[in-house]
């Protein structure tokens, strides 16, 4: 996989994590590994411009996604994995450390930047939820790759509640 990370927001975050589980959420897809993924760190400001801009939203949102190649994980296991040019996600860890503070399992802001991270893939690879069925199956999705990283690192505690965006 060719991932860039790009930390422009002016606030120290974990971009090794990001990368590294935005890798293990493209393999766990099944996502070709010659596929490209951009993630892009910025401030609130900047967040609230893509916000109103993109969404007719005001204020900053946590995560957007902008799809380019509109890949999907693969129907069957012995299909072959498309490749393309994923997208790109755009984080804002401020309003990813406020999310972390005040959801009922309280966590740091890398951690809720690494679930926004999936959170964003998912909803490259065509996941929504606007439906209660898309949001179940996408939010378990979420958990299951958050969980599974989480274990390959041998990281303990309660995994952060599923995000809503």
């Amino acid at each position: 996989m060719s991932i860039d990370v790009n930390n422009e927001s002016g606030t120290e975050a974990d971009e090794q994590a990001i990368l590294d589980i935005a890798r293990y959420a493209l393999a766990r897809m099944r996502i070709h590994p010659l596929s490209e993924l951009s993630v892009i760190v910025v401030d609130a400001d900047a967040m609230e411009q893509l916000h109103i801009q993109w969404m007719d939203l005001p204020g900053p949102t946590d995560v957007m996604s902008f799809p380019m190649d509109e890949l999907r994980p693969p129907a069957k296991d012995d299909d072959e994995p498309p490749q393309g040019l994923l997208g790109d996600i755009v984080l804002c860890p401020e309003v990813a450390a406020k999310q972390g503070a005040e959801a009922p399992t309280q966590h740091s802001m890398d951690e809720e930047l690494q679930l926004l991270t999936v959170h964003g893939v998912l909803h490259l690879l065509g996941y929504d939820h606007e439906e209660a069925d898309e949001r179940a199956e996408m939010f378990g999705l979420q958990a299951a790759i958050v969980d599974g990283w989480r274990a390959e690192k041998g990281l303990t505690g309660p995994s952060p509640a599923p995000t809503v965006s």
